[in-house]
């Protein structure tokens, strides 16, 4: 990897771990359905009219508006107003374990004992994540894990629509889930356009950090390099963003670091990163030409 390449990568990984943080500001002045919503109208805004899909790709980005759009971001943002940003680094990681679980069952993929190892360590850290006294609240923590679920669900179906531009789906998916969002905050949200006009300088400032920094540059850098480099290279990187998240909700935010966190995200991120490294064998196994 080029030192070009690894100063992209670490850029990424940084704008998302500090991403929690800035969407738990965000979400304390303004409900987490209606911010969603103005998150995805400013990103259709910017990108929508520059990346236009075809009919026959149309059906499969209103699924992913549905899967990702309202199912990841929309759940993410309501289990971080009622989660610490530490935790929400941590739980979001289960969208790893997931991915496996949905592939073995789609795609009849084995799973193998090390993968097994993997998400029972990772669960069993959400677990005792979960168990925290201070950690978040029930719905908080549902929310998180149907948020890394539909994570899971939304890599699957992209991909099986890999000829999509990265950028058609992140502008068109966004552009889409704005109905979906606008209903369902209307429908479950009060006080919405009161907390916009009074909402402060930083849930704007964070605002735009979501939109520009995590939403457009950090996910358009990611796809470069996953486009010029192995998978192998760069999936590895993604596990600095939860330890990011949770020392910037310690240090910034001044959430508690307790023991819960402490076995908890150990436990997690050990399991993940097992799955990710029998994941990396598996990639490299696959591409070796048989002797």
């Amino acid at each position: 990897m080029k030192p070009s390449d690894l100063m992209q990568a670490l850029a990424v990984v940084v704008i998302w771990g500090f991403n929690f943080v800035v969407i738990k500001v965000a979400v304390t002045e303004i409900p987490p359905l209606a911010l969603t919503a103005l998150r995805f109208a400013c990103v259709a805004l910017l990108v929508a009219p520059f990346f236009r899909p075809t009919r026959a790709q149309f059906s499969s980005i209103a699924v992913l508006a549905v899967v990702l759009g309202f199912g990841h971001f929309g759940m993410l943002f309501i289990g971080l107003r009622g989660a610490d940003a530490a935790t929400t680094a941590l739980m979001i990681q289960l969208g790893i374990p997931f991915s496996v679980i949905l592939s073995t069952l789609l795609f009849a993929d084995s799973l193998g004992r090390v993968r097994i190892l993997g998400m029972a360590l990772a669960f069993s850290g959400a677990a005792l994540l979960a168990g925290e006294p201070e950690g978040g609240t029930p719905l908080a923590l549902l929310s998180l894990l149907v948020s890394a679920f539909c994570w899971a669900w939304a890599n699957v179906l992209i991909k099986r629509h890999s000829e999509i531009h990265p950028l058609t789906i992140i502008g068109w998916m966004s552009l889409l889930a704005i109905p979906i969002l606008v209903a369902a905050s209307w429908l479950f949200e009060s006080g919405q356009w009161d907390a916009i006009q009074a909402a402060r300088w930083r849930a704007w400032a964070a605002l735009g950090y979501i939109v520009l920094g995590s939403s457009i540059v950090a996910y358009y850098l990611w796809y470069r390099l996953i486009a010029r480099l192995s998978i192998n290279q760069v999936a590895p990187f993604s596990l600095l963003a939860p330890l990011i998240g949770v020392a910037a909700g310690i240090l910034i935010l001044d959430e508690a670091f307790t023991l819960y966190k402490a076995i908890g995200g150990t436990l997690t991120i050990a399991g993940v990163g097992l799955i990710e490294l029998r994941q990396a064998r598996r990639r490299r196994l696959a591409l070796t030409p048989d002797p």
